[in-house]
């Protein structure tokens, strides 16, 4: 098993930054990729950016706006996310995929509104 913890979510006027942490732990070792989701309201999940053996792929509407990075010596993923806008607006879910199947931390809500 392992588990994802989320946190850094919160408000945020358009324009800004925020930056998501997700710690990881149990069974690290069969973790391949790491990753962000996420979900609007009314909206199916949707694949934000993620990270793998080195490589990184990212939803065309975050490209250039967002950085996802790992600290494998920490066992976490970040989400960097600049020049926030509305549409940002979801609840973000950090992604473990693993040789026993994915795993998904609960959820931190981020919300860009002036």
């Amino acid at each position: 098993q392992v588990q994802l913890v989320e946190s850094g979510g919160g408000l945020v006027q358009p324009g800004g930054s925020l930056r998501l942490a997700c710690a990881a732990s149990g069974s690290i070792f069969s973790i391949y990729a790491m990753g962000w989701y996420r979900q609007a309201p009314g909206k199916q999940r949707e694949l934000v950016a993620i990270s793998s053996s080195g490589s990184t792929n990212y939803a065309d509407s975050v490209k250039g706006r967002f950085t996802i990075s790992r600290d494998n010596a920490k066992n976490m993923v970040y989400l960097q996310m600049n020049s926030l806008k509305p549409e940002d607006t979801a609840v973000y879910y950090c992604n473990a995929r693993s040789q026993k199947g994915p795993y998904w931390g609960q959820g931190t809500q981020v919300t860009v509104s002036s």
